[in-house]
């Protein structure tokens, strides 16, 4: 799959798609509705399906504060859009002046100059340009001008409830894996680098594995037993997911024991499949009774494992 960093990256010979723009946190199975009608309909006019997004989420360049946890990385939104047939992802960079830039500047410029869309599927709640003053109403308007038919996203229900990402949050935060699941299509996980620490869980004799959570923390807190992808295989293991408040930790990330694990994962990718809540995250006395939790962690995720 094609991917376009920036608006100044679209060439020429890019113009002419089939095109659906949104945030596509998850890539969940709502979205996946979406790509398989996008995919459809660029085989029907024998177009690229081509998806927009920015980056940062706009939410986050607005109220980064309160911006709610992402569920995936661009990285992880490639290669799920990639999966389900999408031929090129747009990367936006979504700054205060392209926010401040007039709805009808958005069609002209970039749908219609640089991109030449042929139809575009956006939800009729979706709105752009300088104080969100662009609608869906505009966008047909400006398909019966510039030649592009325009279609509405529909709800993807399951059980009478919207699949939406906040709806996935929200039951993650609530540790409800198997809704979350369900919502996803696929199980919960968080792909990361593994970067060089403080050697602490080494000291405890539990050796970690740590991923700092970028752009956005983590929808989920606590102590879990989960499954870990490597470059090298699948492995089991117990991973901590927020701050460190025994060790006087700050910044969330993710720290993962391995079990049977001995070799060295720096500068690796690793998928963290999170398979069971075992506890919420506790300050603890000392670190011997921290180490003492980690083993009692540790043998409570081999059982769930096994």
């Amino acid at each position: 799959m094609q991917l376009v960093r920036g608006i100044h990256n679209i060439q020429s010979k890019d113009h002419g798609c089939v095109l659906t723009i949104g945030n596509f946190d998850g890539v969940h199975l709502g979205h996946q509705q979406v790509i398989k009608a996008l995919v459809s309909k660029a085989d029907a006019l024998n177009c690229v399906a081509a998806v927009l997004v920015f980056e940062p989420q706009p939410q986050e360049l607005f109220s980064p504060e309160t911006a709610p946890a992402r569920l995936c990385r661009l990285r992880d939104k490639y290669s799920l859009l990639a999966k389900l047939g999408v031929q090129r992802l747009i990367c936006v960079n979504f700054t205060a002046e392209f926010a401040s830039q007039s709805a009808q500047h958005f069609i002209e410029q970039l749908l219609v100059n640089k991109l030449g869309i042929k139809h575009l599927i956006v939800g009729d709640d979706f709105h752009f340009g300088k104080n969100r003053a662009g609608n869906f109403d505009m966008l047909c308007q400006a398909g019966d001008k510039y030649g592009f038919n325009v279609s509405d996203t529909k709800s993807y229900k399951m059980a009478d409830c919207r699949i939406s990402s906040t709806a996935i949050r929200q039951a993650l935060e609530q540790d409800n894996l198997v809704d979350a699941q369900q919502m996803l299509g696929r199980e919960y996980s968080i792909i990361g680098r593994v970067f060089h620490g403080d050697k602490r869980g080494r000291e405890l004799g539990f050796p970690t594995a740590n991923v700092l959570l970028k752009r956005r923390v983590s929808p989920l807190s606590g102590v879990f037993a989960v499954m870990v992808k490597t470059d090298t295989g699948e492995y089991k293991g117990v991973a901590n997911i927020g701050a460190r408040p025994t060790i006087n930790g700050v910044r969330q990330q993710l720290e993962v024991h391995l079990f049977d694990f001995n070799e060295s994962l720096y500068g690796q990718c690793i998928e963290v499949v999170v398979k069971k809540k075992l506890r919420p995250v506790i300050k603890f006395e000392n670190l011997e009774a921290l180490r003492q939790q980690i083993q009692k962690d540790s043998e409570q995720a081999k059982k769930v494992l096994a």
